[in-house]
């Protein structure tokens, strides 16, 4: 497995992330049982990174990845790099963000009961509060450091501008940004900022939760409780467009040896900008093929053609706290 150090934290980790929003709830009911053995095959492959969150399941998540990893984190806790995320908090409304002083202590209290470990490697604010003033989120995290609760500090979802307000406080250590050949607003500002000022990048969704998988057509249905289930981004004329997309990529890939998901996430990873991309699965059939991509250049004239094909596409975007 390619390693890579993430950014100005000097955390030196696997280029492929395992991530674990799938196992919360949102993505509807799974076999416990087979997604531990996913994480388990993970690990065993190379990939040292897992990336989670308070808020897939308000600790459903962060205990099935806490559990599936016991044998490590008690035996040799420094060969894992373990992140999550807070700053989300439940309502009779749903979800709303709050990214305030007593949200992120009680969030990461609870991050580290579920997961069953001293200290958080990566803690990251799920996304920007504009309630909270983001002198109080990083003042807040800074003291969190200093105790020893967690070792470095991150953001998801956060813009060019937001990264600056951030770090007049505190540097930023990590973004986690969506990134994928049908979301590409991030290469404008985002990434630029993150490369000049050394901050890590980890990416989500490189498969566009699904669909550079090659696996879905105009039939594809979700289950209610899968959030993709009431997406635009699944549904009408762009989803059509997007899809024969797909099959032109699949195409490209398969006269270059490898599939449509090594291909969709190699071309996050040639971004110079991106440390790591984060892939999500419940199978451990699954695994080996993502963890591939680490492997693969993607040359100059491959990436033109790439972008050749990606002019029919339709953009998309995906779920906030307050669509999912």
């Amino acid at each position: 497995m390619n390693t890579t150090i993430l950014g100005g934290t000097g955390l030196r980790v696997s280029r492929i992330a395992f991530g674990t929003w799938q196992l919360g709830g949102d993505w509807g009911r799974f076999d416990e049982a087979v997604a531990i053995t996913a994480i388990r095959r993970a690990f065993d492959l190379g990939v040292n990174l897992f990336d989670t969150a308070q808020a897939y399941g308000f600790g459903a998540s962060e205990r099935l990845l806490g559990g599936a990893l016991r044998g490590e984190l008690n035996r040799n806790r420094e060969q894992l790099v373990i992140a999550t995320k807070g700053g989300l908090r439940m309502t009779d409304g749903g979800l709303v963000r709050d990214a305030s002083t007593r949200s992120l202590r009680d969030g990461v209290d609870a991050s580290l009961r579920a997961l069953g470990v001293e200290y958080l490697d990566l803690y990251q604010v799920h996304w920007p509060d504009p309630k909270v003033p983001a002198v109080e989120t990083a003042v807040a995290l800074a003291e969190l450091v200093a105790e020893g609760k967690i070792r470095h500090v991150g953001v998801s979802n956060y813009d060019a501008a937001q990264l600056a307000e951030f770090a007049v406080t505190l540097p930023v250590g990590t973004l986690q940004p969506p990134y994928h050949l049908f979301r590409r607003d991030i290469e404008g500002e985002v990434l630029p900022y993150c490369r000049e000022h050394n901050v890590g990048v980890l990416v989500y969704g490189p498969l566009a939760h699904g669909l550079l998988t090659a696996t879905m057509s105009e039939n594809t249905r979700f289950a209610s409780d899968d959030w993709r289930a009431t997406s635009s981004v699944f549904a009408g004329e762009g989803y059509r467009d997007n899809l024969a997309v797909v099959a032109a990529l699949e195409k490209f890939a398969a006269d270059r040896g490898m599939t449509v998901s090594q291909l969709a996430i190699a071309w996050t990873l040639a971004h110079p900008a991106v440390h790591v991309a984060i892939v999500g699965t419940r199978r451990a059939d699954h695994i080996q093929d993502s963890l591939a991509a680490a492997e693969i250049s993607l040359s100059v004239g491959d990436l033109a053609e790439i972008d050749a094909i990606m002019a029919a596409a339709t953009p998309v975007a995906g779920p906030a706290p307050e669509t999912v």
